[in-house]
């Protein structure tokens, strides 16, 4: 067929030649010239600059007067001198082909930012607190469990379940944790986020009462409190952990458990895989404080 276009096209005329054997004619032309092997080669425009020119076009810009100018400048001034070697834009184009075009301003370099992190040398000088919901024995009945952890050593020096999340509770609830681990004031940081009892007015009012500093995770971040975090992780997930609790006995029977086997058996890898009673202080059992 092809070779049919090539007889008759020319004296036919292509597109009447290519109607009557229903060929494309995008096929014909495409077979008089092979396909090109690679990308087709830029074709550079008539009125492009030569080598020599961008020398001295670059050698201008070079001089004293227009060291510090903007090409702009550079380009307003030459023509009212009378002269002209290129346009404004082709003077960018041999600034850049030099890397010769930069931001010249002071910009603002921002240092990197490190979160900020507490740490603790030895027992009974960081502690973390928290709250987690345990499900009731209905739909959208909880218990709540209160839980004190000693960063350094990862035990937990308090805890108690609560029918209900209250300040007065926490309040209490912390008052008793520190007389029964013997705090001497300005000796202990106490971490919370930033949940209502942590943030309330008889907690604040507590610690200062007692000496000891108020820390909170940061607005609106949700990985500044761990420590509680990684060890509500670690009770959930364990194999016995019950989907409900028949009342609060049953909740606070198995938080029992799991405080005591935590605090005695469990290896924790924050702790070099050592139980956190090993690196505990002697401030003895942690306060299970019962609660009406």
């Amino acid at each position: 067929m092809i070779d049919l276009l090539h007889t008759f096209g020319p004296e036919l005329g292509i597109v009447a030649t290519c109607a009557a054997v229903g060929l494309a004619r995008a096929t014909y032309y495409r077979h008089l010239e092979p396909p090109m092997l690679g990308p087709a080669p830029k074709r550079l425009s008539p009125r492009a600059m030569t080598g020599d020119e961008k020398k001295i076009v670059l050698s201008v810009l070079h001089e004293e007067r227009f060291i510090d100018l903007a090409p702009s400048e550079v380009y307003a001034t030459l023509l009212d001198e009378g002269t002209f070697h290129c346009s404004e834009r082709s003077m960018y184009r041999v600034l850049a082909e030099n890397q010769e075009v930069r931001e010249r301003r002071a910009q603002l370099r921002h240092p990197k930012y490190a979160a900020p992190e507490l740490l603790a040398t030895g027992p009974n000088q960081l502690w973390s607190w928290d709250i987690t919901k345990l499900h009731g024995p209905t739909k959208w009945s909880y218990f709540y469990l209160y839980v004190i952890l000693d960063v350094f050593s990862r035990y937990v020096v308090g805890w108690l379940v609560a029918p209900a999340e209250s300040k007065a509770l926490a309040e209490r609830f912390i008052r008793e944790t520190c007389e029964r681990q013997g705090i001497v004031p300005g000796t202990l940081t106490v971490h919370a986020d930033r949940g209502s009892s942590m943030k309330s007015k008889p907690v604040a009012l507590l610690l200062a009462e007692l000496g000891v500093t108020k820390s909170h995770s940061r607005p609106h971040v949700s990985n500044d409190n761990p420590f509680s975090e990684a060890q509500f992780k670690t009770l959930k997930y364990r194999p016995d952990f019950p989907a409900q609790f028949g009342c609060i006995e049953d909740a606070r029977a198995h938080a029992k458990d799991f405080i005591d086997w935590y605090n005695l058996e469990h290896y924790a890898l924050a702790v070099a895989m050592r139980s956190p009673r090993s690196n505990s202080s002697d401030g003895g059992p942690p306060l299970a404080m019962n609660c009406a």
